[in-house]
């Protein structure tokens, strides 16, 4: 399973029950949409994310349409972050859906995640413009980048095994 959201905190003891309060916050962050396509580059595909502006971590991912309601499903992902400032592009859906004092638009503030962009498309050949590496569903383009962002942003061993402990037969 993917995790959309950046884990902040991991339990050692899982059978152990705590009464922990966990308040995430992060002061800025940055805001971006990659472009991408499943089948025909007709069939566009985006991934919608967002860096804290101090750490360049990743703090939460959706993939969608470049519409304003899959924007909508990110920001409720940030909600908890308790984030203060936005720095995005000039994409009229931040405009609509951020409080205009809380939002900057422009290039100043946002090469943390525009790098981000650069390297997602180095690494996932299906991000790349010009490419015969591309999905044929959208849900293995999803698995695929979300598995990377999983693996490489978000510190989550993909690889891991179940751990099964051999049993001595007994006769």
């Amino acid at each position: 399973m993917l995790t959309q959201v950046n884990p902040i905190l991991y339990s050692a003891n899982a059978g152990k029950s705590r009464n922990v309060r966990v308040e995430m916050v992060c002061e800025e962050a940055e805001l971006d949409e990659q472009w991408s396509f499943v089948g025909k580059k007709s069939n566009q595909r985006w991934l919608w994310h967002a860096v804290d502006h101090d750490t360049n971590t990743v703090l939460a991912y959706v993939f969608g349409k470049r519409k304003d309601v899959v924007f909508k499903k990110l920001k409720a992902l940030l909600e908890p972050f308790n984030i203060k400032r936005f720095y995005t592009d000039d994409w009229g859906t931040y405009s609509r859906h951020l409080d205009a004092e809380k939002h900057e638009i422009g290039k100043k503030n946002t090469q943390k995640i525009e790098r981000k962009n650069l390297n997602f498309r180095t690494w996932i050949k299906r991000l790349a413009r010009k490419t015969i590496c591309f999905s044929k569903l959208e849900k293995m383009h999803d698995i695929v980048i979300g598995l990377l962002i999983n693996k490489v942003e978000l510190g989550i061993d993909i690889h891991a095994k179940l751990q099964v402990q051999p049993t001595t037969p007994t006769f």
